[in-house]
């Protein structure tokens, strides 16, 4: 399916403007808290169009999503930290009132606007994010040995020398993270040359970043996609990424002057001796808070406070699991699996890897990125359980109305 113009009409794009601004998670205002782009939006549509608005049945999941986060905040009365764990709390509520506003526009419009709404903000997206990444190179000059020191210019960081893209965010491996809908979804819908434009922008952005993690779970997707899908069927798709891949690896040698293929496997080199950024001991700390507080953890949001007065740095677990668990405990970590476990058997009971394949991908391949990212609240996680929500009612209505009614016969005597 190609892409074309959405309509004009309000709410068509209302979504359009909504995942655009949701992809503008780093220009936010600073109030204790971020307050996103997308969170002021959803704040200015629900008071000008309240009379609209409608609370919408809740999926299985969803209900265990909001009992998560009413545990997770629970344990923020256990906290030595108490300030982390109210922010964290204020934080979810924000975000679980914007996810009720989102899915609220996005029951008001047609499936198909939801998706083209995609395919633009992705194109916007990556071209964006890719023009920042060229001006951050241009104004360090290709010069990316800053021993050591982490770096930020436009859509450019230099991280242990390595020339990543962060584009319109503020983190490499987050930049993955958000581009997994994109890709998935041009992956599943390459069609037109929109769409083939936007799966060779989302990978070369996606290659750009560096991050090792993210480039493998991009791998799994397009594997599991052609296996899904006749491999040999998407031979054609293939050839023409593979080309187009090595076509812009060449620009970047000849045009923008580094060695991309160097870098790539330098990085994978690195894993050995940097434990994976740090990683690893990071989550021997997470596992350490989580045996020593078993049932509820440490509190919300206090992983970071606990690490930077035991060992003077304030990172985060960079494992969405080994966070919860170190936080919240077995009782978070029950509810969170059980909310995923929901999210995968509802995928499974509407056979959307047939009828909607690029939610299924990026489910799967978001899950997958929480395996090294810390993602227990996120922007882009809840704007597609939004839009899988939303598809899953109509599935359903659509269920019912095809259902013929049952009569019954009564006999006479």
């Amino acid at each position: 399916m190609d892409l074309q113009k959405p309509t004009d009409h309000k709410r068509n794009w209302t979504v359009f403007f909504l995942f655009l601004l949701i992809t503008l998670a780093n220009y936010g205002v600073h109030i204790g808290f971020s307050l996103k782009p997308y969170m002021i939006f959803s704040l200015l549509y629900f008071v000008i169009m309240i009379s609209q608005f409608r609370f919408y049945h809740l999926q299985l999941y969803e209900v265990a999503m909001i009992a998560f986060y009413l545990i997770y905040s629970f344990t923020g009365a256990f906290s030595l930290y108490p300030a982390s764990s109210i922010r964290i709390m204020a934080g979810a509520f924000i975000y679980l009132s914007c996810y009720m506003v989102m899915k609220s526009i996005l029951e008001g419009v047609n499936q198909s606007i939801i998706d083209k709404s995609i395919g633009y903000v992705g194109l916007i997206f990556n071209t964006a994010s890719l023009l920042l990444y060229v001006i951050g190179l241009k104004s360090v000059d290709y010069f990316f040995d800053t021993e050591g020191i982490r770096i930020s210019q436009f859509g450019l960081m230099i991280d242990r020398n390595y020339p990543r893209l962060i584009g319109l965010l503020q983190d490499p491996n987050f930049f993955v993270f958000y581009n997994t809908v994109f890709f998935a979804y041009y992956l599943c819908n390459s069609k037109g040359w929109l769409n083939k434009a936007g799966l060779i922008l989302c990978i070369t952005t996606n290659i750009l970043t560096f991050s090792r993690g993210g480039l493998l779970v991009m791998l799994v997707l397009f594997v599991l996609y052609g296996m899904i899908n006749h491999p040999f069927k998407q031979l054609k798709m293939t050839m023409g990424v593979i080309l187009s891949v090595t076509f812009a690896c060449y620009i970047a040698i000849v045009y923008l002057r580094f060695d991309l293929l160097s870098i790539l496997e330098s990085r994978m080199n690195d894993f050995t001796s940097d434990g994976g950024s740090g990683r690893i001991e990071l989550w021997g700390r997470a596992w350490e808070y989580f045996t020593t507080h078993k049932i509820v953890g440490i509190g919300a949001f206090n992983f970071a406070e606990y690490n930077s007065f035991e060992y003077g740095d304030n990172l985060s677990v960079h494992n969405t699991f080994l966070d919860i668990l170190s936080e919240s405990g077995l009782l978070g970590i029950f509810f969170y699996l059980l909310f995923l476990l929901l999210v995968v058997y509802q995928l499974y009971q509407s056979k959307i890897h047939k009828h909607k394949p690029y939610l299924f991908f990026t489910i799967i391949g978001m899950v997958l990125q929480m395996g090294f990212l810390s993602v227990i609240i996120n922007d882009i996680f809840f704007m597609v359980l939004a839009i899988l929500s939303t598809y899953l009612n109509r599935y359903k209505r659509k269920a019912q109305e095809s259902t013929p009614p049952v009569t019954t016969v009564q006999k006479v005597s």
